[in-house]
């Protein structure tokens, strides 16, 4: 049995009442719900760590190396220019799975471009809460398959 970190940035606290035309009426916690249920069904722990400041996040990847074997993380807006994230992310040894909620790249152009993709090893985006279930099934078969 493994642990996974599902890491939630700013603003996802919001989730069930935040424009819910783009990102739906579930609350983060039945997200959290839905990634935690995914993983035991394949063996596996979700810790789950929401925070709104890009610090906190990092504290929270860079206590995972070593203790974690892989991490999902929906970075919110710090997906187009966190850098320091991305770098935290670098320095994470297993599978990392990008996640967002709403395709970014059917909405504002500044959400096209992300700086964490180039260190995930894959992305899920715009399958709304479906998403999670699929980000914790994704990263499940990295750890049987030894990818990262």
């Amino acid at each position: 049995m493994g642990t996974i970190l599902l890491v939630s940035g700013p603003n996802l606290n919001l989730l069930g009442d935040r424009e819910p035309e783009i990102y739906g009426t579930t609350s983060l916690a039945d997200l959290v719900e839905i990634a935690r249920a995914t993983a035991a069904a394949h063996g596996h722990d979700v810790e789950h760590v929401q925070a709104n400041g890009e610090g906190a996040l990092i504290d929270a990847i860079h206590g995972a190396r070593g203790r974690c074997d892989a991490i999902v993380i929906n970075p919110g807006a710090f997906t187009h220019y966190a850098y320091a994230i991305a770098d935290a992310l670098a320095a994470f040894s297993g599978p990392i799975i990008e996640l967002h909620l709403s395709n970014t790249h059917r909405r504002d152009a500044w959400r096209h471009r992300s700086v964490v993709s180039p260190v995930a090893t894959g992305v899920i985006m715009g399958f709304g809460a479906n998403g999670y279930r699929l980000a914790i099934e994704a990263v499940a078969g990295c750890l049987t398959e030894g990818r990262s």
